[in-house]
């Protein structure tokens, strides 16, 4: 069987089990099969990539035509889908200027790089601090591994880069009292994904803007997985009318193929200078194809209302299951289509007891189940999920 040569030659960095996780063959819209022919309704979404489910036409058809134009070329000259893409995403943010590379780690990486630089010349030359939360999650590079505040991530590969302090999410006066001479930023996720879905509340982030305005620094959302309409705006902070001086985007942006994006207003855009930032496969032209196609079918009228209106169904339709099963569900947490279920216990359990019915969950710990299927779901499979969902927490927590 293909899936058990897998730990002869991949290093061992991903939880797989060959008796239990199945080798994904073919998707289409929110289905994917395994090797033997079964079909599982995806609400993992590659961890809120595929925005429009798997294989979707309009993705294929412009990455299909881009390479049969050209693939690759260097940042050293111009491209057209990345300078289409670059308005695109311009002229529907409060960006001005916007800087592409692969990942959401990559995005975070230049967003920290800028904002040291910028504050660096124009704030001070002691500035070089940045503020995130705990239990936040931004990315695995050392940087932004260290901007993450969860030691899990961080033991084992200390020390960690210097510069960065931990406040609560949701805690305007926690990360007041970290303010310093040295602080050059505030990095928050408008909604913490990795975290466990925990949704920041509209006081906490126009005060983060207030603070920043108030003591002169950055204010740096990171959307890599709440952006891109996951939460029924194309921006997460467009529910709290607020605007980030640096954003970061990536994960649905590409559809599925692997594109970052560092967004900034542009005055901070001068922080930087030829040669101090950059990235050989950065904008991507076929990367940048396909999300200019994202982008057109997110941006459709009516596409992100329906997203809202189809996340208020979910949620609603998960708090009657947690009336069916009083002590079992703790919290049901979420905007938009990036939702979170917290379970007292056995999290892992009713994941793979989904699995083992047709549904791709995932479990983050042992207590938060997050459901992140495509931006176009349907009710239909909403309840379908829902259906498989409501049979898992009988089979596990029965007799209890």
């Amino acid at each position: 069987m293909l899936k058990n040569e897998e730990g002869k030659f991949i290093i061992n960095t991903y939880n797989r089990q060959p008796d239990f996780t199945p080798l994904i063959i073919k998707g289409k819209g929110t289905l994917v099969w395994d090797e033997k022919g079964k079909a599982y309704l995806d609400f993992v979404g590659g961890l809120a990539v595929n925005a429009l489910g798997h294989a979707p036409p309009s993705v294929i058809e412009a990455a299909w035509e881009q390479m049969n134009k050209v693939i690759h070329t260097s940042n050293l000259y111009y491209s057209e889908p990345q300078i289409k893409l670059a308005r695109c995403l311009v002229e529907n943010s409060p960006a001005d200027r916007v800087f592409f590379c692969n990942s959401g780690a990559e995005a975070n990486e230049a967003a920290i790089k800028l904002a040291r630089k910028y504050s660096k010349l124009y704030l001070g030359s002691g500035k070089f601090e940045i503020i995130t939360a705990l239990n936040s999650f931004h990315g695995r590079t050392l940087a932004t591994v260290t901007a993450t505040g969860q030691e899990k991530f961080q033991k084992g590969f200390e020390p960690l880069l210097p510069g960065f302090r931990y406040a609560r999410f949701n805690d305007l006066d926690s990360f007041r009292a970290q303010l310093n001479d040295s602080t050059c930023a505030i990095m928050i996720e408008p909604v913490q994904g990795e975290g466990g879905v925990h949704v920041a509340t509209v006081d906490f982030m126009v005060g983060l803007r207030r603070l920043c305005d108030e003591n002169g620094i950055l204010l740096i959302f990171d959307e890599v997985q709440c952006g891109t309409g996951r939460t029924g705006k194309f921006l997460a902070c467009e529910h709290y009318g607020v605007q980030p001086d640096i954003f970061t985007l990536a994960k649905a942006l590409g559809g599925g193929f692997p594109i970052g994006a560092m967004l900034c207003r542009e005055k901070v855009a001068s922080g930087f200078s030829p040669g101090d930032h950059a990235s050989t496969f950065g904008g991507n032209p076929v990367a940048c194809a396909a999300a200019l196609a994202v982008m057109q079918e997110i941006l459709q009228e009516g596409f992100l209302d329906n997203v809202i209106t189809k996340g208020n169904y979910f949620q609603d339709k998960l708090r009657l299951l947690k009336e069916k099963f009083p002590g079992v569900i703790v919290e049901i947490r979420g905007k938009g289509l990036i939702i979170g279920v917290e379970l007292k216990e056995k999290g892992s359990a009713v994941q793979r007891s989904c699995q083992e019915k047709g549904l791709l969950v995932n479990c983050i710990g042992d207590r938060v189940l997050r459901f992140l299927p495509p931006l176009n779901v349907s009710r239909e499979e909403i309840d379908e999920a829902l259906e498989v969902l409501s049979r898992s927490l009988e089979e596990v927590f029965s007799g209890e």
